[in-house]
């Protein structure tokens, strides 16, 4: 138990010119199952000019376990979280953004959570909207989680749980000093290495993470290339503090690697990039894998993304964005061929490849491997090898609740098969069949209220793509029988209706 008089979490929030945004994350605060004497949410007004002062100081008239303070502009969210720790009374801390929301029950699960396995830090699952959240984290429960055992290093956002009693102990702050991008890598990683137990959450949607839509929080805007990178150093610095070189620290630098430079090199995300601008990033970006990083860290990686690893160490911005042009049109298509209802469990039988325009990714026979085809012809084969990949190429179905945003992976057994000659008589591409069963008795514990859109997620060769297919559940109770809406119907209706007005 929690001392008499202590709360039981602290969530310091930074707040800066939110406005109406706030109020979100507001309600679901006064609405969480916690009782309010038993935690407490500490607003940090970063000197705003807009009305968000006058917003949070009237919730905090209203309710006692709110408080506000308010400081002169700082420019960026560390040094407002710095200080709500410091004002914080709570057994732990929840770091939480002015535009995101929780769930109902996630302070009271975190903290259930966090006093059953005796935790540091707790990782509760997420959701995103326009915002990437660590998927293969979440599949499971993880109430011992580390570096080495589980993909930890997937998420090094600060929104999570920690003692506050850790964070002080070790003198875990965020780096003040002007804008500095990336903030919380060196935070979280620390913390990682320096936790006696971290624990991952993962049956319970706990935070909802936003990207706004009108792009005018903090983060939002284009980073500078020099002190984004830096940042970037310095938590590879945090690593290589804390291991030796070999298989850890190249799976570790590997996450930097995919997600904070190499994802900045391909598709929608390049192309959209200011020819100046991508200059500066793709020569950063350059230097750090031609100075830190060993040849296992992008030999880990899957050939899509080795290739592009490849193209970048040589400096070969032209031919990024020829590989760019490609990929901006690769998406994962699913079918429904068969599906049957008996009681509260609905059987769905899926079939699901990836496709680049119209025709499916493809892989050339090349001495035995399976050699992932690109649009040119300056790759070698070996960085291309993807013999492995295709090996363990998955298909997954997951249940997307729409009200939410929470993610269910429904339990399949799926199988590859290989269709030959599609491209050219030395050439194979992939097709995923699967036959599952969706039980909306049991689904996310039974609550199942609303409705959810199934997926088909292919993961192979450096993709991640979802296939949005044409079934949707609605439960107008939790673990009620669905009523299944197929929308092959409504899109055949739509098609049958322009046709009708283009021939009239």
């Amino acid at each position: 138990m929690a001392e008499v008089g202590v709360p039981k979490v602290s969530v310091v929030v930074p707040a800066y010119n939110c406005g109406p945004h706030i109020e979100k994350l507001a309600a679901s605060l006064l609405r969480q199952s916690l009782p309010a004497d038993e935690f407490e949410a500490i607003f940090v007004d970063d000197g705003s000019t807009d009305d968000t002062a006058k917003r949070l100081d009237r919730l905090a008239a209203e309710h006692p376990h709110i408080k506000v303070l308010h400081i002169e502009n700082s420019g960026w969210p560390s040094r407002p979280r710095n200080l709500g720790v410091d004002h914080a009374r709570g057994e732990y801390v929840f770091f939480a953004d002015d535009d995101d929301w929780f769930a109902d029950e996630a302070l009271e699960r975190l903290y259930a959570c966090a006093k059953a396995n005796d935790a540091d830090i707790v990782v509760g699952k997420m959701a995103g909207y326009g915002r990437p959240v660590p998927r293969e984290l979440f599949r499971k429960n993880r109430f011992d989680a580390t570096l080495g055992n589980s993909p930890l290093v997937d998420s090094l956002t600060c929104h999570k749980l920690f003692r506050r009693s850790f964070l002080n102990e070790h003198g875990l702050r965020f780096p003040e000093g002007g804008k500095r991008r990336l903030e919380d890598h060196s935070l979280v990683i620390r913390a990682y290495f320096l936790s006696r137990r971290t624990s991952v959450l993962s049956d319970y949607v706990c935070y909802h993470h936003v990207q706004r839509g009108d792009a005018r929080n903090v983060t939002a805007s284009e980073l500078d290339p020099a002190s984004y990178f830096a940042s970037v150093r310095e938590a590879l610095d945090v690593v290589d503090a804390n291991t030796e070189p070999g298989p850890l620290r190249d799976r570790l630098h590997r996450r930097w690697l995919r997600n904070e430079m190499l994802s900045r090199l391909r598709g929608k995300r390049l192309l959209n990039a200011r020819e100046a601008w991508l200059e500066q990033v793709a020569l950063e970006i350059q230097k750090i894998i031609q100075d830190r990083f060993a040849p296992g860290v992008a030999g880990g990686l899957p050939p899509l993304l080795r290739a592009v690893a490849y193209l970048a160490e040589q400096g070969r911005v032209a031919d990024l964005r020829r590989l760019a042009r490609w990929e901006a049109g690769i998406a994962a298509h699913g079918t429904v061929d068969e599906f049957q209802r008996v009681d509260h469990a609905v059987t769905v039988t899926v079939a699901a490849e990836l496709r680049a325009a119209d025709q499916p990714v493809g892989f050339r026979a090349d001495d035995g491997r399976d050699v992932l085809m690109l649009p040119m012809e300056e790759v070698t084969p070996e960085v291309l090898d993807a013999t492995a990949q295709v090996r363990k190429a998955r298909l997954d179905l997951v249940a997307r609740h729409r009200e939410t945003g929470a993610e269910i992976f429904i339990p399949n057994t799926f199988q590859t098969e290989r269709i030959t000659g599609t491209t050219g008589a030395d050439t194979v591409h992939l097709v995923h069949r699967t036959t599952a069963t969706i039980d909306f008795a049991a689904l996310n514990g039974g609550r199942t209220r609303g409705s959810w859109q199934l997926k088909a997620r292919i993961t192979n060769v450096g993709w991640t793509e979802d296939a949005r297919l044409p079934l949707v559940f609605i439960c107008r109770a939790d673990g009620s029988r669905p009523r299944i809406r197929d929308e092959r119907k409504v899109w055949n209706r739509v098609r049958s209706a322009v046709g009708r007005r283009i021939k009239r």
